[in-house]
């Protein structure tokens, strides 16, 4: 299948869920050493911060077992935090399909998870896109629950636009840089990730996601 084929065939935003899976964010990035091992864990901190009690994964689109880039390491030890021991990962359709949440770094790695996983695209975006759509919804008011605030992030959003080669709303990937251009991306991350949590967390006090219904079969 192509990726045109993959796109025409994304369920519609409206798609009804039949059976129960774990809620939990997944960001995703390309090779799961660089972007998404530095925003993982900005990520997981600031909802920690809030109160609110999600597991916070990571993982890539091409190779397993792969450890940090040595300026991931050291930029993250920066911050309090280790990421040496961590090991690269492939995103599969089962752990697409598993998440409340997925937050992809680029337009690239967006594409490759609303393929891989069909019904991912109502709760797939760029980490940016997200935000910027997020903006216009305002933050979630209090007493909401996140899933009716991501409800209303796809509003206006064409899957067409998955086709095209636009750079819009990506985090540019830092890796074979020098160390400056991995601390600029890691203090990008950590503006992107605190303002994501202010706009869809803030206000929803402490407690996990909902669990949210997947659907297990093709689109209809």
């Amino acid at each position: 299948m192509n990726d045109k084929d993959g796109i025409a065939h994304i369920p519609a935003t409206g798609a009804q869920w039949d059976t129960w899976a774990e809620a939990g964010i997944l960001v995703l990035c390309a090779g799961n050493v660089c972007r998404s091992t530095m925003a993982t864990p900005l990520l997981a901190r600031r909802l920690a911060a809030l109160g609110v009690t999600v597991p916070v994964r990571s993982a890539g689109m091409i190779r397993r077992g792969d450890s940090p880039r040595p300026e991931v390491i050291s930029v993250m030890a920066s911050y309090g935090i280790r990421t040496a021991s961590h090991r690269s990962r492939v995103a599969c359709a089962a752990d697409l399909a598993r998440a409340t949440l997925v937050l992809a770094m680029s337009r690239e790695n967006l594409r490759y998870a609303v393929i891989t996983a069909r019904g991912a695209w109502p709760r797939a975006f760029m980490l940016k896109e997200l935000i910027r759509r997020g903006e216009r919804i305002g933050p979630l008011p209090s007493g909401e629950p996140f899933s009716r605030w991501l409800s209303c992030a796809p509003a206006r959003r064409e899957r067409a636009a998955l086709l095209n080669d636009s750079a819009e709303d990506n985090v540019a990937d830092p890796a074979g840089g020098p160390l400056r251009a991995h601390a600029d991306t890691a203090r990008l991350l950590e503006r992107l990730v605190t303002r994501l949590a202010e706009l869809g967390w803030a206000h929803a006090g402490p407690g996990p996601l909902p669990r949210r219904r997947t659907r297990t079969g093709p689109a209809g």
